[in-house]
């Protein structure tokens, strides 16, 4: 059984992709945090001004995000949340203050927290970039983990759409939801992965697989033929054949 560790290195990787990482306290902000952080704290400053309600202001999201990375750097955690939130609150299509909320929340183990400033900084997101894809991939994770699974299904066929190459991730996703017991979303993921992957020999044979398992034989036969066709020369798929047929003969 597959299951996806919090810790693994791909994800690592990948939050440090999209969510911009909290990173080391630079030494020189964490040895004079008197002065130098002082410095840039009042440089961002004079931000307790009236704002009107609905009216957008990036100028003063800007600030305001600039005010929370400052405190980010210095691991003052909650103060950086309350600055990004004052961000989101002056300018609500700032995206990377959606983004650099998730990453403390995520860092922190709030995972609740961490899944709808993943989700807005998601909705936000108008080209596929690497952030993008890394950001679906951990909402994905998240969403599973917290078997949240009708949710979960939609951005991870989301996720496969944009990053095809990613076929381990793919197999934890599907693993996942076999695992669970919810093999229509595991299909669901095999499915739109032969759709990205189309001459992937195995991924058709996974399919396959589980739509064997649900008595729908004559649909696995052809994911059987189609991994044989792919990889001729895999007895492995024939023997597959063969004894699918051999349920099939009447």
């Amino acid at each position: 059984m597959l299951s996806l560790n919090r810790t693994s290195g791909w994800l690592a990787v990948a939050l440090g992709m999209v969510l911009g990482g909290l990173g080391a306290v630079h030494s020189a902000l964490a040895q004079d945090t008197s002065s130098a952080a002082a410095d840039s704290i009042s440089r961002y400053g004079n931000l307790n001004v009236e704002r009107s309600s609905g009216v957008i202001d990036p100028e003063l999201g800007q600030k305001h995000y600039r005010r929370g990375n400052t405190y980010n750097n210095l691991e003052r955690f909650d103060e950086a949340i309350a600055e990004y939130q004052l961000a989101i609150t002056a300018d609500p299509t700032f995206a990377d203050s959606y983004r650099q909320l998730a990453n403390i929340f995520y860092f922190q183990e709030r995972f609740d927290d961490a899944i709808p400033m993943l989700a807005r900084f998601i909705d936000h997101q108008k080209e596929v970039t690497a952030g993008l894809i890394a950001s679906l991939n951990t909402l994905g994770q998240l969403l599973r983990d917290a078997q949240r699974f009708d949710e979960a299904i939609e951005i991870d066929l989301r996720a496969i759409e944009n990053d095809a190459e990613n076929t381990s991730q793919i197999y934890v996703m599907g693993n996942t939801y076999a695992n669970a017991g919810h093999t229509a979303e595991a299909i669901r993921i095999y499915e739109k992965a032969i759709t990205v992957l189309p001459n992937d020999a195995f991924m058709h044979r996974t399919l396959g697989r589980l739509l064997e398992q649900e008595k729908r034989l004559d649909e696995a036969l052809v994911q059987y033929h189609a991994a044989a066709t792919i990889d001729p020369a895999s007895q492995f798929y024939k023997d597959l054949i063969t004894g699918l047929e051999a349920q099939l003969a009447p």
